[in-house]
């Protein structure tokens, strides 16, 4: 065969396979989201990669161009490197997942996201102007016993903000095990038709928003919003994100559109898998906050506020921002 039909013959394949290696490179295991991209699955690439061998040793054995020969062969390294090369060390994968992969599943879920953040936020503001309202209404939610611990957590005489007893270690722990359960119910409700996730969020805003508004309403607002303001950031958005998940779930089990139900339930159950790994991050991050740092009474104020500003910061720019450069989401 001629030089010129070969390369005539090939020439599509070899720009294909060139183009979904500028794509990887660029954007790392995200090579469908580049607009170059011309449709060749990454599981196709090794056959691909391959041909490319073969169109070489061809090429060589036919005495073609030392430029075709050269082009193919920097095409067959370039192929080997991306296909071949040895896999990131965990701590970076799992570093790379928080920093981006995370944030961008957040992004592309805004839809149940949002509507999350809406079943959160607006009972929690009603519940907290109806207590502001008509004070008695906090019975209707909270036994007396726990209306008073709430008032002896956010005492003046608590030697802690937020607990009346426990060491910083000790709360440590428990804040762990009650974050990360509630964060994981809400989404694994999301199996119960999607009614779970809706009435967990609800609740979680129904009786926060309850609770402030009680400790607002009897003096008690200023330490216990020095004790909510720091760890919130991390643990309030991370409920938020398990409610979405817990709905996309929902969603995969009553409208799956096309896919067969059980094929919806497996690949956004693998989704949201991924979203739990975050969500824990989160509230782990929010148990330390909340256990060694929200507690501490005697620190001012404007110290407080401001780093729960940076904090609050920090989540929004990193939910925004986080992995932008490497994907399309």
């Amino acid at each position: 065969m001629r030089q010129e039909h070969f390369i005539q013959r090939h020439q599509q394949e070899w720009a294909d396979f060139a183009q979904w290696l500028d794509a990887r490179a660029a954007k790392p295991r995200r090579a469908r989201a580049d607009p170059r991209w011309r449709g060749l699955p990454d599981e196709n690439m090794p056959a691909a990669y391959r041909r490319v061998c073969q169109h070489l040793g061809l090429a060589r054995r036919r005495g073609y161009s030392p430029q075709l020969v050269t082009r193919l062969q920097v095409l067959m390294q370039r192929g080997h490197n991306a296909l071949y090369r040895p896999p990131l060390p965990r701590w970076q994968r799992a570093v790379e997942f928080l920093l981006a992969d995370f944030p961008c599943l957040v992004r592309a879920e805004r839809g149940v996201m949002l509507a999350s953040l809406l079943l959160f936020v607006l009972p929690l503001l009603l519940s907290f102007i109806a207590v502001q309202l008509k004070p008695e209404l906090i019975h209707t939610l909270l036994s007396p016993q726990q209306v008073a611990d709430f008032d002896a957590m956010y005492a003046k005489s608590a030697g802690k903000l937020g607990r009346d007893s426990g060491s910083d270690l000790a709360m440590f722990g428990y804040y762990i095990f009650n974050n990360i359960s509630i964060g994981l119910r809400t989404y694994a409700s999301g199996l119960l038709a999607g009614v779970g996730p809706v009435l967990a969020i609800v609740f979680n805003g129904l009786m926060m928003g309850a609770v402030a508004g009680h400790l607002q309403d009897v003096g008690l607002g200023d330490p216990f919003w020095r004790f909510v303001v720091g760890h919130a950031a991390f643990e309030l958005t991370a409920i938020v994100i398990a409610g979405g998940a817990g709905l996309r779930l929902g969603l995969a089990l009553l409208a799956p559109g096309r896919r067969r139900r059980v094929d919806a339930l497996v690949e956004d159950g693998q989704r949201g898998a991924k979203l739990c790994l975050g969500i824990f991050a989160m509230l782990l991050l929010a148990a330390f906050i909340e256990a060694f740092w929200s507690s501490m009474g005697w620190m001012p104020a404007a110290v407080k506020y401001t780093v729960a500003a940076v904090l609050w910061s920090v989540v929004g720019l990193w939910l925004w921002r986080g992995g932008r450069d490497r994907d399309a989401c």
